[in-house]
């Protein structure tokens, strides 16, 4: 199995899915190149409707290079509202072009401004916020330049064979036939004729790198040591802890936070004074051991509690995230399948709800994978209705039996976590999860070898990610995709 990229193996993922050499190539050579579109699981009330029932009016918002927040202060500034009367469901890429929805609470259509790379839909009214989540998943229409594009059809020959070919009724795939394990009969690979094609294939549901940090990979190291209690190593691995990839001024002032961490009587003031300004986290976390001291673990964690909730929440759910990865890829080693149950495992069934052509999994319906149950629950997954799941762990996860169950509780014993370590204050507290380890799409490619670049079309639920598709496509570092 083809091992993945250095800095991936640091956040858990350990495989690729597919043996194919990759294209290589660059992403986001403009921002038409990276086209997202919000699948939207909302049903608005007409614009007249009475506007105490439904306060806040929802917009559709194409955008051009704009990131998600700083749209979102625009819009505000614009109106003369709060930041806090405009929400959206989710967070895009600046890079791209992205049409997402946003709520505005107390606006009427005739109040929408001009904004310059941003042409805004009216939809209609609604009865609350938009809250994460409120998306069913995203459509991505993406371009690969400067490619190998030799590679396209094999790797997507083998990401469907991966996923045992569920679902794919379309003429244009030929499969060898399979075993369920990603080969054909004797071993033979499938092959389909992909350029054009509307295609099933399956990747590793991982958790992408930047849910960890793209250039600085730790919100997972700072969760586990909240999870730990370990408060101080907690904001030390924050605050100080350099990386090479950073700028020179940054590595210079976490080294001299390390240094000062070392002393019997830290200056927490100068470290905040060689702190960047635009590293406002660590400065916010800095001046509190600066005014508090560091006596011992409560000062640690209201030095930990000056970033904002949702910094908060983060650093618990990737810890959760890359242990989850990492029992990803241990399945991956002990070569259990990730596209059908074994014994022992728990199976989330389909959201039946769902957009058309969209698998996403209702993970608040799931079922032990036991005696008779296994061959069942297999069937259901080749036909894309259930999903083997592994735990995003907490307080209320349940974990596997069998194999699949001593390979969540080593997993869990090599990071010296257990689900009642989640049982935290406040923010911190997480009651867990389970989440599919399989990503199940639809691609279709589009090869021009006389540019080099190849386009790539696929959906996806909302909360997995575009990179673990690219990355199998690129098999580049992760700070590319």
């Amino acid at each position: 199995m083809r091992e993945a990229h250095p800095l991936e193996r640091r956040v858990g993922i350990e495989h690729y899915y597919s043996d194919a050499d990759g294209t290589g190539g660059r992403l986001r050579s403009t921002p038409e190149d990276f086209r997202v579109r919000e699948l939207e699981a909302m049903d608005p009330a007409p614009l007249d409707a009475d506007t105490g029932d439904y306060p806040h009016l929802l917009v559709r918002a194409t955008l051009r290079g704009w990131d998600t927040n700083d749209f979102a202060r625009r819009l505000s500034n614009a109106l003369g509202i709060s930041r806090e009367r405009v929400s959206w469901a989710g967070t895009k890429d600046k890079y791209a072009v992205t049409t997402q929805l946003f709520s505005l609470e107390g606006i009427g259509p005739e109040e929408l401004p001009d904004i310059d790379d941003a042409d805004v839909e009216v939809l209609g009214r609604v009865g609350r916020r938009l809250h994460f989540g409120d998306l069913a998943g995203n459509a991505f229409e993406i371009r690969v330049r400067d490619a190998h594009v030799a590679p396209v059809e094999e790797i997507t020959a083998e990401l469907h064979a991966r996923g045992s070919g569920a679902g794919a009724e379309s003429g244009s795939v030929h499969a060898s036939g399979g075993d369920g394990d990603g080969t054909g009969v004797d071993g033979d690979e499938a092959s389909v004729d992909s350029d054009g094609a509307d295609i099933e294939v399956a990747v590793p549901n991982y958790f992408g790198h930047q849910r960890f940090g793209s250039r600085r990979p730790v919100t997972h190291e700072v969760g586990l040591c909240v999870a730990r209690g370990e408060w101080r190593e907690a904001v030390l691995t924050y605050v100080g802890n350099p990386f090479d990839a950073e700028p020179e001024a940054t590595q210079e002032a976490r080294a001299f936070v390390d240094e000062q961490a070392e002393t019997d009587d830290p200056d927490w003031g100068a470290a905040l004074d060689r702190m960047p300004g635009a590293l406002r986290f660590e400065r916010s976390m800095l001046h509190r051991l600066h005014e508090d001291g560091d006596g011992g673990p409560e000062e640690w964690r209201h030095a930990l509690e000056a970033v904002p909730e949702n910094l908060q929440r983060l650093f618990v759910n990737a810890a959760q995230s890359y242990a989850f990865n990492r029992i990803v890829s241990e399945r991956l080693s002990r070569g259990l399948p990730l596209s059908h149950p074994v014994e022992g495992d728990v199976v989330c069934f389909a959201d039946t709800d769902a957009p058309g052509g969209l698998y996403r999994p209702d993970t608040d319906r799931t079922q032990v994978a036991t005696d008779r149950r296994v061959d069942v629950m297999r069937r259901h997954c080749e036909r894309g209705r259930a999903f083997v799941t592994a735990p995003l762990v907490g307080v209320e996860t349940e974990l596997a039996d069998g194999e699949p169950g001593e390979i969540e509780r080593a997993v869990l014993d090599d990071l010296d976590l257990e689900p009642g370590d989640f049982d935290l204050p406040d923010a911190f507290h997480s009651t867990g999860t389970r989440r599919a380890v399989l990503l199940r799409t639809r691609v279709e490619t589009d090869v021009d070898p006389d540019e080099d670049a190849y386009d790539l079309s696929f959906s996806l639920p909302s909360g997995s990610y575009a990179t673990v598709l690219l990355r199998e496509y690129l098999k580049t570092s992760p700070t590319e995709l």
